[in-house]
């Protein structure tokens, strides 16, 4: 058995890769690949419907939001959403909290002006700032709920005096958020929701169409909305995957229930690099991420060893981002807690083995 932590694309839950699987060769038997049948048929638009309200449903999204499943990446949206949201003459406040967030304020300068309110820069992004004022004149208000790289998450959203825009790429579904806080919520789906090659997009309509900018079909939130996220020939089986992943969370019992189980995941992860002499933590702990726990050998030698050790015992996926050096290990929704205790063992293990 091999225990992944990579940080993405993630971990999927095995009865998921299996149906999967199965609706590639026959989907729910009508004799026909899911890679195969028509966006338009009415087996696939059953497949987007039950994605869309499963989606709502689980995030409890309120009447006046649009759901939508895009192609291009979170990457895309960092384009997108000052395309669609930020006059040309206009400004938008961003919370620079890691290298996603730093991408997404260089696209907005194709758009506008984008204002960093504040930066973890200087200290390596270790921790997340909190000492700002939002504009209240900017087109909105741009965060990053999860860092990746550097194991940081926000453990609350800010009030914001102008939309609330987040990327939650990385902790999607992953805890229970207020949706009527933000103007729009975007998230690559290869985290916590499904593979990669699908985005999801959470609206609020009332935010649209006030930029008096020619945009792009393909890049309107308008025109997609209006396209039932089938302007053009959407994603197919990564919508799939992500609505098979989506009744899994359903069934577990929604986010509420998942959240219990991340926290229990990262408080136990957590406790040990604490309690272990041989490990360290990266980020301040008030701002320490529990889907990707970061941390690092004490002795720097021990670096190379360990990984091996984790290799020997079907760890995989914790090396740390090249940027960044050290441990990550992403336990995503999907990453059962006995994966979790294989890794503490192998850190107890490796600490008696070298003291």
């Amino acid at each position: 058995m091999k225990h992944n932590f990579g940080a993405g694309p993630g971990i999927l839950p095995h009865e998921v890769l299996k149906q999967a699987a199965e609706g590639v060769l026959d989907l729910n038997g009508i004799g026909l690949s899911i890679l195969e049948i028509s966006h338009r048929s009415a087996e696939f638009e059953a497949i987007l419907n039950e994605a869309v309200s499963l989606v709502k449903e689980l995030f409890n999204v309120p009447a006046g939001y649009s759901v939508l499943f895009l192609q291009g990446g979170a990457s895309t949206q960092f384009a997108m959403v000052p395309y669609n949201l930020l006059p040309s003459d206009g400004k938008a406040a961003y919370l620079d909290s890691g290298v996603w967030a730093s991408k997404a304020i260089k696209e907005a300068k194709y758009f506008g002006e984008p204002v960093v309110v504040a930066t973890g820069k200087e200290n390596n992004y270790r921790s997340i700032p909190t000492d700002y004022e939002i504009p209240a004149d900017a087109a909105y208000f741009h965060i990053t709920s999860n860092n990746t790289i550097y194991g940081t998450q926000l453990q609350q959203f800010p009030k914001s005096p102008v939309p609330l825009i987040c990327d939650m790429s990385s902790d999607i579904f992953s805890r229970v958020v207020n949706v009527a806080d933000f103007g729009l919520i975007y998230a690559g789906a290869q985290k916590n929701m499904g593979p990669a090659g699908t985005t999801l997009v959470i609206v609020k309509d009332e935010i649209l169409g006030k930029t008096d900018r020619k945009i792009p079909a393909m890049f309107n939130y308008q025109t997609q909305i209006e396209g039932g996220s089938m302007y053009n020939t959407p994603p197919c089986f990564a919508i799939y995957v992500s609505m098979l992943t989506l009744r899994w969370l359903k069934a577990k019992g929604g986010v509420a229930a998942i959240e219990k189980e991340n926290n229990a995941k990262a408080a136990a992860l957590y406790t040990e690099i604490d309690r272990n002499p041989f490990f360290k933590g990266v980020c301040v702990p008030e701002d320490r991420s529990k889907m990707n726990v970061c941390f690092l050998t004490e002795n720097p030698d021990h670096e190379k060893p360990f990984l091996k050790l984790c290799d020997e015992r079907g760890i995989v996926g914790v090396k740390g981002h090249r940027s960044a050096g050290g441990f990550r290990a992403s336990i995503y929704n999907a990453l059962p807690i006995t994966s979790v205790y294989a890794l503490i063992d192998a850190m107890q293990e490796f600490a008696e083995k070298n003291k």
